[in-house]
């Protein structure tokens, strides 16, 4: 099907009107509105859950709205799957990422539209279109690497790649940088500009809201499933859209700093190292603490946690919970330690996304639930379930809701949930907060202070620098698998931080450099 051609110079690109989306008895969208135009950043903002990704599922042709208009161009148009909407113009990259691991990275690009040469693909037409798509990107990146190779942030420039190659005249943008360090995300932003330079309208999604102040033209504020406004980005600021957003005034970023660590030392980390990884690394955590790991892409910070959790081996180095020296040849040894992992990537590896709420909160620690004949007492495991949704405030019509479902903020407070029932001693949270809106964020940051302020020892690891200074109590700078500095975030900043992470120091960090007794 060919592209719809303009009414008028004057209709915009994309018009949605009233536009309603119901899930048996849960109203996902109630008359929701947006208009896009020819060259516009427009972006929308809300909540987790206040409906930002169903409304843009129905755009890109994964949900029919059970009532409302969309027009293209200024016709109407019923999008019928992902397919038409492809030819529409109309391409989402989405913020799971969505490649296939085994192929390369220019099979990925191509999937489903391979250029062929008669019957067979033609390679070389494959390789040259994805490395010149690469390259718009500023990516160097082999467009015959296989996709398994690739880190997250590499993975997220191919999804947008991918997006570029299919030549959108609407582009749908999920959380784009969610996954990406300051230069890769600069860097996209970029293109976001030399899109819209070339009349590509653009629908912009993402938590990060100071991003949007550099390519954002208008904004759209959704609240749970409903529109609430569309202003001009000049015309108002991120504050004022904060409170659209939440539907209430938020004075405080982050907890009140009233919280002090314990002397006592939780977690002892002696010559750890993985060849060609990270390390040898000497650092401790002190029970009640928030330590934060601060660095680069490609520091090391997501391998050492999954080295400290059993997931990755090691090549040697000590780690000591308690003064007791464990053993950790799997995941399993490290739960049952009391060692608990949020990873960065909730969905792959934190839930079992087809199951129900309950069954992933309580899935590390059906031993309590389990009868003297190994079966799970339904319900006890309900009423656990109920006792967890209801202390976190996780947002679910029903204990038995499938995690799937969930929005991204929700989701990470099962994964936590999990954690809390199976009464973790450490826990290490990855990017606790990607893709998660800002009100879902300060209840992040209050569990996890509330966590430490129990005696819990926490692990933050964070490519936000104002996250880590505003939560951790010291934080561990990494540089090229190395730990680069230990500093104190009370008399440190994000400039001390970058410094040790982009040029390091001659010397290793101690254990010792950077002491938790306040500041006078």
């Amino acid at each position: 099907m060919p592209l719809l051609q303009a009414d008028s110079v004057t209709s915009p690109l994309l018009s949605m009107q009233g536009v309603c989306k119901r899930f048996d008895n849960v109203t996902a969208l109630a008359g929701v509105e947006l208009e896009v135009r020819r060259g516009e950043v427009h972006a929308i903002c809300g909540e987790n859950g206040a409906g930002k990704s169903t409304l843009m599922k129905i755009l890109s042709g994964v949900y029919t709205p059970d009532e409302g208009e969309i027009r293209i161009d200024g016709q109407p148009v019923r999008i019928d799957g992902l397919h038409h909407a492809q030819q529409l113009g109309i391409v989402m990259i989405h913020q799971e990422l969505n490649l296939v691991p085994h192929l390369t990275v220019a099979e990925n690009i191509w999937l489903g539209r391979e250029p062929r040469r008669g019957w067979l693909v033609d390679r070389a037409r494959q390789r040259k279109g994805a490395l010149a798509c690469l390259q718009r990107l500023g990516m160097d990146i082999d467009p015959d690497t296989e996709v398994s190779a690739l880190s997250i942030a590499q993975q997220q420039m191919v999804e947008i790649a991918k997006a570029l190659s299919m030549d959108a005249r609407l582009l749908i943008m999920d959380e784009p940088t969610s996954s990406l360090g300051e230069a890769d995300a600069s860097r996209l932003l970029a293109v976001v500009q030399e899109l819209k330079r070339s009349g590509v309208g653009i629908v912009y999604i993402s938590h990060r809201l100071d991003e949007l102040d550099h390519i954002v033209d208008r904004v759209t504020v959704l609240r749970d499933g409903h529109y609430v406004t569309t202003r001009h980005w000049g015309d108002t600021s991120i504050d004022e859209i904060v409170s659209l957003m939440v539907g209430r005034e938020l004075n405080q970023q982050f907890p009140p700093a009233t919280r002090q660590p314990s002397a006592d030392v939780l977690l002892r980390v002696r010559g750890l190292r993985r060849e060609g990884v990270f390390g040898p690394l000497d650092f401790e955590l002190r029970r009640g603490e928030i330590l934060g790991f601060a660095g680069l892409v490609g520091a090391g910070r997501t391998e050492v946690a999954r080295a400290i959790f059993g997931a990755d081996a090691v090549d040697g180095g000590e780690i000591e919970l308690d003064g007791q020296r464990l053993q950790l040849r799997s995941p399993r040894d490290a739960i049952a330690a009391g060692i608990a992992y949020v990873s960065e990537d909730r969905k792959a590896h934190g839930l079992a996304v087809k199951m129900s709420v309950a069954h992933n909160i309580t899935l590390a620690n059906l031993g309590e639930l389990a009868s003297s004949m190994g079966f799970i007492d339904a319900a006890r495991e309900r009423s656990t379930a109920e006792r967890f949704i209801s202390q976190l405030g996780i947002r679910t019509p029903s204990p038995d809701q499938i995690a799937r479902l969930l929005s991204g903020g929700n989701q990470q407070k099962v994964v936590i949930a999990k954690w809390l029932f199976r009464e973790a001693r450490v826990i290490l949270f990855d990017e606790p907060t990607r893709g998660i809106d800002v009100g879902a964020k300060y209840a992040i940051y209050e569990l996890m202070d509330r966590l430490a302020a129990e005696g819990v020892g926490v692990v933050l690891i964070s490519s936000e620098l104002p996250e880590i200074l505003g939560l951790s109590d010291r934080v561990a700078v990494f540089r090229q698998g190395q730990l680069a500095t230990l500093l104190n975030t009370r008399t440190c900043s994000q400039h001390d931080i970058m410094h040790h992470a982009s040029v390091g120091s001659s010397e290793p960090a101690k254990p010792s450099v950077a002491s938790l007794e306040p500041t006078t």
